[in-house]
């Protein structure tokens, strides 16, 4: 790293965290279940709707999207414009309900609809999806910490890796979502900043500025946004990016107990209504200042002549984009656009892992040990709090280290489209128990539930020869939900109405 000094940055990534620690003590002071599960309905919707924008773009935005410009030029923003109407269900459908219940964790929605075996399935998909994908973003960033960072200092990776969960615990253990949606907000500018100062200086070694910036991007080969002309074939399809951001967003954000959890932190439902559709829109910019950023990284490595990097798997060195921003920023740029990555890049992997954390932890303790039912004391659920907090530090730690064993980029990729799978079922069974007015055999929702994405998979692998050749891309989220709630419904019947309380009413 140019004119950065490994002692400089170690200094200023332990400055961060005595920052995060600071707000951790004033957030969590006299801080009791409550706070830590959903913040005692006191956090203000402006501080969540900001934060909520770092632990949307996590680190796999941060250092993935940008390298994804030269294969996909600006398409992404077509699922961004999908992830715009998913939120506003989410604000206007789910979100209504999940107040009028009051619910802690949004699964327990599932048991007054259906019974305890939905309710059951239901958070037991949330904990699998959200365990690898926490694990996975955070280890996408814990390699580039490691290989410009810690190596230099002989850390080995395991204990990268456990020094990071262990200080993600520290400042989460006692006030968990009411901390969170503080530390989200530094994190969420840090990342910004970081963004923004980089596309400065590109512009500034190149000689340019401001709008001569903009024409660059735009008059470049990166900038198309458009894809009608391909057709089904094309994964680029406008439509079938669209639709899929659509519900990406509804279950990966409106289903999620991770996401959910700090909305529900919110006063009251207008609130948690003006955060959503305020994150929504801030999320649109971000996510086309990544973009931004991603196309004047390929044309400046152009003009300077960079190589693409590469990532060693077995004995074959394969191009990896996801290595290019940082290798520009560390290695080409002024050291401060280093040092400003760097911390960035701490800060994006912090805000998805810090509240996987803690949604994890409340998950558990709500929907396996039915906090809200027992009859323990709350000196007693705070020590168990801690105690499966801890755990649950263990899981991903462990998780993490399996990717790092496996290191084989196709079967980790596997791995983590498998995670998304586990989605579908839960579009499903919100979807039925939200719009039809019909009773399930309960003991059976986990088979289907199970056979869901099994019968996804399948679709997948012979779609070419089932369906004309078409091609499965993010959208096989929706074929897994329609496959669910059509096995739902061949187990419903009629029954007793279900309480207007637990169906959306138009």
């Amino acid at each position: 790293m140019q004119g950065i000094s490994p002692t400089l940055i170690l200094a200023i990534v332990i400055a961060y965290f005595l920052f995060l620690m600071i707000i951790s003590y004033f957030t969590s002071r006299d801080s009791n279940n409550e706070d830590f599960f959903i913040g005692s309905r006191q956090s203000p919707w402006y501080v969540v709707a900001f934060g909520m924008i770092g632990a949307s773009l996590s680190g796999v935005t941060f250092i993935s999207v940008p390298g994804w410009v030269e294969a996909s030029q600006f398409s992404y923003m077509q699922m961004v414009l999908g992830y715009f109407f998913g939120y506003v269900v989410i604000a206007f459908i789910l979100m209504p309900m999940y107040y009028k219940l009051r619910l802690t964790s949004i699964y327990t929605y599932l048991e007054a609809r259906f019974g305890t075996h939905s309710y059951k399935t239901g958070a037991a998909y949330f904990l699998l999806s959200r365990t690898v994908g926490a694990s996975f973003r955070l280890f996408l960033v814990a390699i580039v910490l490691q290989n410009f960072l810690m190596a230099a200092f002989g850390i080995p990776f395991w204990a990268t890796i456990l020094i990071t969960i262990a200080l993600i615990w520290i400042y989460t253990y006692r006030g968990g979502i009411k901390t969170i949606v503080w530390t989200d907000t530094l994190q969420t500018a840090s990342m910004l900043i970081a963004v923004i100062l980089t596309i400065i200086f590109i512009g500034n070694s190149m000689d340019m500025r401001g709008l001569g910036l903009v024409q660059t991007i735009r008059e470049s080969e990166f900038s198309k946004i458009w894809f009608f002309s391909g057709g089904w074939a094309d994964a680029r399809n406008f439509f079938k990016q669209f639709f899929a951001g659509m519900f990406i967003a509804i279950v990966m954000t409106g289903l999620d107990q991770d996401m959910m959890q700090k909305n529900l932190s919110c006063r009251n439902i207008k609130d948690a209504q003006k955060n959503m559709m305020t994150f929504s829109f801030i999320l649109i910019f971000a996510n086309l200042l990544f973009l931004a950023l991603g196309a004047l990284l390929y044309i400046y490595s152009a003009q300077q002549g960079i190589d693409m990097p590469t990532r060693l798997v077995g004995d074959e060195a394969r191009p990896a984009s996801d290595l290019l921003y940082p290798t520009i920023a560390l290695n080409y740029l002024n050291p401060t656009v280093g040092i400003v990555f760097l911390i960035g890049l701490i800060a994006a992997a912090y805000s998805s892992a810090d509240s996987a954390l803690t949604a994890l932890t409340t998950s558990f303790c709500i929907d396996f040990l039915n906090f809200n039912k027992s009859g323990r004391t709350e000196s007693n659920k705070k020590k168990v709090r801690l105690l499966v907090h801890l755990g649950v530090s263990g899981v991903l730690f462990l998780m993490i280290m399996l990717f790092w064993f496996i290191n084989d980029e196709a079967v980790i990729a596997a791995l983590f489209k498998i995670a998304g799978y586990t989605y579908g079922p839960l579009l499903g069974l919100y979807t039925f128990g939200f719009f039809i007015n019909r009773s399930l055999r309960d003991k059976l929702v986990p088979w289907i539930c199970l056979l869901s994405p099994v019968l996804t998979f399948l679709i997948d692998k012979f779609s070419t020869v089932l369906l004309w050749g078409y091609h499965f891309g993010f959208e096989l989220l929706i074929l897994n939900g329609l496959i669910t709630f059509v096995g739902l419904w061949l187990l419903s019947y009629r029954d007793r109405p279900a309480p207007d309380a637990l169906l959306y009413k138009t």
